[in-house]
C-alpha cells in the first residue's frame, strides 16, 4: 500500500523583549540558574499580573506579515497541568480567542515549486522554566529563568506532506520572525522550538490518520530526521497489524529514533478556563495600522527587489534573501564593489563554504563586506585574476590584511602585459608542436590544455583573457 504523510507544526517563538509577559523580570539569556524569577512570574498570593504591551505589538506585527486575522478582542486563559517547572501549576495561555487568526505563507521547495501552507492561529502564552538532569545525578534540577518568557506559539494546518515541506516552512518562518525583529530564532538557544503532528494515511484518502506530537526537536536537521524516522515507524506499525496510538514522543538525535513520552492530552485534560486576573485585550484598527506601519521589507518582497534592482536569478535572490543578515550583507558587498552577480557569486560560494565549514553565521565572518568587496574590484579592475583571487581570499582568512595588502605583498598582480604574455605563449606553441597540429586539425578542445600550459609558465598571474585570444589568434594563423 502506498501512503501519504500529513503533518502540521506547532512551533514556539520566543519574543525579544527585555521582559517577560506579565512582569518584569529580564528575559537575557545565560543569567544563572533562578535569578530571573520574580513574585509575579511564581504568582505568589497577592500578585496581580500586567501585560507586556511590546509583546503584544510584536504578535500583531506577525500576523500582519502573514496577512492573517488579527484578534480586536483577545482572551488570555489558565491552562492546568502539573510539572515541576511550572512554578504556577498552570500557564497563561490563549485558547479560542488568540490574538492572531487563520493566516498563511508560501514556502519554496528545493525543486523551484511553491506551496502555500495555512497557519491555523498564533497565540500568546509564558513560557516554564527548565528541568536540568545532567548534572544531579539521578535528581532534576528546576531552573526558573525563563519561567514567564513571552513566547507566540504559531499553529500550523495539517497541509505538509513531507519532511522537506516541513523544513522549507520552519525555514520560512524562521526567516519572518527574523526579519520583523521579534525574535531572534535562535534554536539552539531556545528561542525557537518545533513541535510536529505527524500521522500517516492510504494514499488517495481524505480521512485523518492517528496522529503523535514529537516535542521540542531543536534544529532544522533534526526536525527532517525526527519526521522521517517517525513516518517510517508508523508504517512499519500499521503493516504489520498495529494501530498508532495518539501519544506525546520524544525524539533522540543519537539513536534516530522517537520513543514514547506520555499520552497525549486533548485540551479537557487541561481544565481550561479564562485567567481571572486578566481583562481580555482589546485593540481597533488605529492601533493594527500602527503596527501595520512598523513592517520592514519582507523575505519575498526582498526577493523580488534583488531580482528587479541586481538582475539575479530567482534562485539567487531567493537564497540570499532568506537570510536578513545575509542579505544585508550581501548589499553591502554589492554597493561596494558595484557588482551585483560577482558580489552573490562569492557570497553564496566561497564566503558561505567557509562559513558553514565553521559552523558561523555571517555576522561573525572574519571578512567584512567591505574587505570582500575590495577582492571583487580587483577582480574587475584586471589588477587579478578570479584564481588568484580565491589565494587573496583565503589569505584574508588568515588575518593578513585588506586585498590590495595582501595582491603587493604576495606580489599576485596579475600580468596584463601584452608582450609578455606574447612572449609566454610563443613558448608554448614552440614546444607542443603535436597539440598544435591536433588543434589545426579541428580539436578546438585542445586550448585548455594551452592556456594551462601559460598559465603555469606566469605562475597563475597572465590575465586568463587575453591568453585565451591571443592562443586562438596564434594558433589560427
Amino acid at each position: 500500500m502506498e501512503w501519504e504523510t500529513v503533518i502540521g507544526l506547532e512551533v514556539h517563538v520566543q519574543l525579544s523583549t527585555a521582559s517577560k509577559l506579565f512582569s518584569g523580570t529580564s528575559t537575557e539569556f545565560g543569567a544563572e540558574p533562578n535569578t530571573q524569577a520574580n513574585i509575579y512570574d511564581l504568582a505568589m498570593p497577592g500578585t496581580l499580573p500586567v501585560l507586556n504591551s511590546e509583546a503584544l505589538k510584536m504578535a500583531v506585527k506577525f500576523g500582519l506579515a502573514i496577512d492573517a486575522e488579527i484578534g480586536k478582542t483577545s482572551v488570555f486563559d489558565r491552562k492546568n497541568y502539573f510539572y515541576p517547572d511550572l512554578p504556577k501549576g498552570y500557564q497563561t495561555s490563549q485558547l479560542d480567542f488568540p490574538t492572531v487568526g487563520k493566516g498563511s505563507l508560501v514556502i519554496n521547495m528545493e525543486d523551484g515549486t511553491q506551496k502555500t501552507i495555512g497557519v491555523t492561529r498564533a497565540h500568546m502564552e509564558e513560557d516554564a522554566g527548565k528541568s536540568l538532569h545532567e548534572d544531579f545525578h539521578g535528581k532534576s534540577g528546576i531552573d526558573l529563568n525563563r519561567a514567564g518568557t513571552p513566547l507566540l506559539e504559531i499553529v500550523s494546518e495539517p497541509d505538509l506532506r513531507s519532511a522537506k515541506e516541513a523544513v522549507a516552512y520552519l525555514k520560512k518562518l524562521h526567516s519572518i520572525v527574523c526579519y520583523l525583529g521579534i525574535s531572534d530564532g535562535d534554536m539552539s538557544q531556545g528561542s525557537m522550538r518545533c513541535d510536529a503532528n505527524v500521522s500517516i494515511r492510504p494514499k488517495g484518502s481524505t480521512e485523518l490518520g492517528m496522529r503523535t506530537e514529537i516535542k521540542n526537536i531543536n534544529s532544522f536537521r533534526f526536525v527532517e530526521k525526527a519526521i522521517n524516522i517517525e513516518v517510517e515507524r508508523q508504517i512499519d506499525l500499521i503493516e504489520d497489524g498495529g494501530t498508532v496510538t495518539q501519544e506525546t514522543r520524544l525524539y533522540d538525535s543519537e539513536k534516530n529514533e522517537t520513543r514514547s513520552m506520555r499520552s497525549k492530552e486533548v485540551a479537557n485534560d487541561y481544565r481550561y478556563f479564562p485567567e481571572p486576573d486578566l481583562l481580555p485585550v482589546v485593540i481597533d484598527d488605529s492601533f493594527i495600522e500602527a503596527v501595520r506601519k512598523t513592517l520592514p521589507e519582507l523575505p519575498d518582497a526582498k526577493r523580488q527587489r534583488f531580482q528587479e534592482q541586481y538582475g539575479l536569478s530567482e534562485y539567487d535572490a531567493m537564497v540570499l534573501s532568506a537570510d536578513l543578515d545575509t542579505a544585508n550583507y550581501f548589499e553591502e558587498v554589492a554597493a561596494a564593489c558595484d557588482d551585483a552577480k560577482l558580489s552573490a557569486n562569492w557570497v553564496m560560494g566561497d564566503l558561505q563554504a567557509y562559513l558553514n565549514k565553521e559552523e558561523l553565521p555571517i555576522t561573525q565572518s572574519m571578512i567584512s563586506a567591505e574587505a570582500l568587496a575590495g577582492i571583487i574590484s580587483r577582480i574587475k579592475d584586471n589588477t587579478i585574476s578570479s584564481k588568484i583571487a580565491k589565494t587573496v581570499f583565503e589569505s584574508m582568512l588568515a588575518g593578513e590584511g585588506d586585498a590590495d595588502s595582501i595582491i603587493e605583498s604576495k606580489g599576485l598582480k596579475q600580468v596584463t602585459d601584452t608582450g609578455a604574455i606574447e612572449t609566454m605563449v610563443d613558448e608554448v606553441i614552440a614546444n607542443n608542436p603535436t597539440q598544435v597540429q591536433q588543434y589545426k586539425d579541428g580539436k578546438e578542445q585542445v586550448i585548455g590544455f594551452f592556456v594551462g600550459q601559460v598559465m603555469k609558465a606566469s605562475q597563475g598571474k597572465a590575465n586568463p583573457g587575453q591568453v585565451n585570444q591571443m592562443l586562438k589568434e596564434k594558433l589560427s594563423q
